[in-house]
């Protein structure tokens, strides 16, 4: 029988994201935060509770580190072992190296944190790529209208690292190594869940899905599966 995950604010929600899970998947990666993981479980424990389908794989974003370190996550749930581990970059807008500031506003070239969706993969500009339904009202939510999708960028790479000490910046997009888009998107697409992470005070204390807002979470479920 599961372990209930004891979520921010004193809640528990009883799943398959329990102790063991997060213990599994943080020995998996000893470089991610714990805090950081533990509140993409919590996120993710309630998004299922609520109605969205079980994922198989969950990615995790940790936009507190600095962009010249792996900071993306991708895990097998069902294994409880780690896919993915590399370079992601933020949105110009949102920092140089280390990115600060975060927008549901399109055309604000900014990140946005939260709980995501991963949806429909397709082929456009930047090639093969991955489109993105955030969960969290105003929030993220507004991040298929924006555009904020995942695909491969030549400006995301070690080399970049090297020469600039960073690498380069999208116009909010998580843009990925072209070495590894296709592996990111086949891991992620058909709604996986995307967790991006900031230790932004005001989304973690009102955050729906890390605070388990039932009512506002089933209204918001709603309009996603509506754009869908």
């Amino acid at each position: 029988m599961a372990v209930a995950l004891g979520l921010p604010g004193g809640h528990t929600v009883a799943s398959p994201f329990d102790q063991s899970m997060l213990a599994r998947l943080a020995s998996e990666a000893p470089t991610l935060s714990v805090e950081v993981l533990k509140n993409a479980l919590s996120a993710s424990a309630c998004a299922v509770t609520n109605g969205v389908d079980m994922p198989e794989r969950l990615a995790v974003i940790d936009f507190s580190l600095p962009s010249s370190e792996e900071r993306l996550w991708i895990f097998d749930l069902a294994n409880g072992q780690l896919v993915l581990k590399d370079l992601v970059a933020h949105g110009r807008n949102s920092g140089n190296l280390e990115s600060t500031v975060f927008s549901n506003v399109e055309g604000s070239y900014q990140s946005s944190i939260g709980l995501f969706k991963a949806s429909e993969s397709y082929r456009g500009k930047h090639g093969y790529s991955l489109r993105l339904d955030g969960l969290e009202p105003g929030i993220n939510d507004l991040a298929r209208q924006r555009a904020i999708v995942i695909h491969g960028a030549d400006y995301v790479n070690d080399s970049w690292v090297r020469d600039y000490g960073r690498i380069g910046r999208s116009h909010g997009c998580p843009a990925v190594d072209q070495q590894v888009i296709r592996q990111v998107v086949d891991n992620l697409k058909g709604g996986q869940l995307v967790f991006k992470y900031y230790p932004d005070q005001r989304w973690l204390q009102s955050s729906d899905y890390l605070n388990c807002n039932s009512g506002r979470l089933a209204r918001a479920d709603e309009r996603v599966s509506d754009r869908s």
